[in-house]
């Protein structure tokens, strides 16, 4: 079996929809998926993208996504890669594909003088833990996420 990691085109706009549903089910959150497959291609492949797109493949089917953005570190100066989304469909896990991806973004910051590869990870998300920390990934346990969404967000920028 072959794994490839390729660049999203706008043709895998139902595709990387598809992976966010199931991404979502997995998680238990597919109650909060509001994007939809024009959303995403919009986003992915308008005119000034801000968000990026790998698709994993194992003999050229498609078997998983990594979506992400460049952020930045004030304290190191630079840009690296926040990894939004990585899922790979369960009948291919153990493929290397989650592997692949996450390869191909550490590949790019190093080529381009990234500072950090980062993401989150649902706490009880056991396998994908253990998966990251096979990669050598360390928690940040020291930092706690916080959001702002919906009414909150409304009535902090109505202040």
């Amino acid at each position: 079996m072959s794994v490839t990691v390729r660049p999203a085109v706008p043709a895998d706009a139902l595709l990387i929809h598809g992976f966010v549903r199931a991404l979502a089910d997995y998680e238990k959150l597919l109650h909060e998926v509001d994007a939809s497959e024009a959303d995403i291609a919009g986003h992915l492949f308008g005119d000034n993208p801000r968000l990026f797109c790998d698709i994993a493949e194992v003999d050229g089917k498609p078997v998983g996504f990594a979506i992400w953005f460049y952020n930045y570190s004030t304290f190191r100066g630079r840009h690296g890669i926040y990894l939004e989304d990585l899922f790979v469909v369960p009948e291919a896990r153990g493929l290397g594909a989650g592997k692949a991806l996450l390869r191909a973004l550490a590949q790019r910051c190093e080529a381009q003088g990234l500072a950090r590869l980062e993401w989150a990870v649902l706490d009880w998300n056991a396998p994908s833990i253990a998966f990251y920390d096979s990669l050598g990934a360390t928690a940040q346990t020291d930092w706690t996420i916080r959001r702002l969404t919906g009414e909150p967000l409304r009535a902090m920028a109505g202040s």
